[in-house]
């Protein structure tokens, strides 16, 4: 799919409500591994988990530490540029996307809000991504700097109007990708 055409994406709306805490009590440990993959571990709709930040993949993935197993992270409801996507060349804005992310959380303790799926086909874990610190909600903020775009996939769809709404008003304003891509 296109830069472009996914900007063209319209998308519905839903309220923030953290329902739900815990760490691996609520996950199941299959095993796993260093490489960021998928351990085995599940979660339960509207599950949050604490989890620190080990690396930053791009401007919309990261891999986490939860309780000693990595797991690669992708963020639900937004897209940004490409940068090391097989045989697709770096995109417009993407070495800018991923810095920001990196400002946003590299080597943070952040807390994983998950919707009505946990994993993509590629077997990451689906997750809105909030700083520990002071609660940003770096989905939302990269949307809302014009860092990202929205991307949504259903049943994924908790933020997706907000998401929208920020990018209205990025692509309006402007700011990042918006001016230069």
């Amino acid at each position: 799919m296109s830069w472009r055409r996914a900007s063209g994406w319209i998308i519905g709306f839903a309220v923030l409500a953290i329902v739900g805490t815990g760490g691996l009590n609520r996950l199941r440990a299959d095993g796993g591994g260093d490489d960021g993959g998928a351990s085995g571990l599940t979660t339960a709709p509207r599950t949050t988990l604490q989890a620190r930040v080990t690396r930053v993949v791009d401007g919309d993935t990261i891999v986490v530490a939860i309780d000693g197993h990595r797991e690669k992270v992708r963020y639900i409801g937004i897209d940004t540029p490409e940068t090391k996507k097989p045989d697709t060349p770096v995109q417009c804005f993407g070495k800018a996307a991923s810095h920001e992310n990196e400002r946003l959380v590299d080597h943070q303790q952040v807390r994983l809000l998950f919707d009505a799926e946990a994993r993509d086909r590629y077997g990451r874990l689906l997750a809105y991504v909030y700083r520990a610190k002071d609660g940003v909600f770096v989905n939302a903020e990269l949307v809302r700097r014009g860092f990202a775009m929205t991307l949504t996939f259903p049943p994924n769809v908790r933020f997706a109007s907000l998401f929208s709404r920020l990018a209205r008003d990025a692509r309006r304003a402007g700011r990042g990708l918006w001016s230069r891509c």
